[in-house]
């Protein structure tokens, strides 16, 4: 038989474990790691780092609203006062993504290596604003 009419697909090799098909894990081409018009530059995270203790803080806020509301429903809670809670609970968690969206603009999208033009400036207050409109 000839071998384009075989029915049986040809083996695929997988890569190797912890890469991609394209290379090592988060392995980027060199710097300045240029992926947008404004200059995205890769330092995955410089304000995680630098928040770091104030994002924990409302991170464990969270967990104790989630396990808040596990409690809640393991006994005989108001609707009322579970849905209160969800509710808040969301608020905190889309704050949460407010907050670290905000810097990943602020320091990766606006090169930090260079001062920002004023319209850089202007740009990113805008699209931290739409951001934040969105996850009210």
């Amino acid at each position: 038989m000839h071998p384009s009419l075989d029915p049986s697909p040809a083996p695929r090799s997988l890569p190797a474990r912890g890469t991609t098909r394209f290379g090592p894990r988060n392995r980027h081409p060199g710097p300045p790691y240029l992926n947008t018009i404004l200059g995205y530059t890769y330092n995955p995270v410089a304000h995680i780092d630098r928040d770091g203790r104030k994002l924990l803080a409302r991170v464990r806020r969270i967990r104790g609203q989630i396990q808040g509301i596990e409690k809640a429903l393991e006994g005989e809670s108001d609707c009322t006062s579970l849905l209160q809670t969800i509710a808040a609970t969301r608020g905190a968690l889309n704050g949460l993504m407010a907050q670290i969206v905000e810097g990943h603009i602020r320091e990766h999208v606006i090169d930090p290596s260079q001062p920002p033009t004023p319209e850089q400036v202007a740009a990113a207050d805008e699209l931290v604003d739409v951001v934040k409109a969105y996850l009210k």
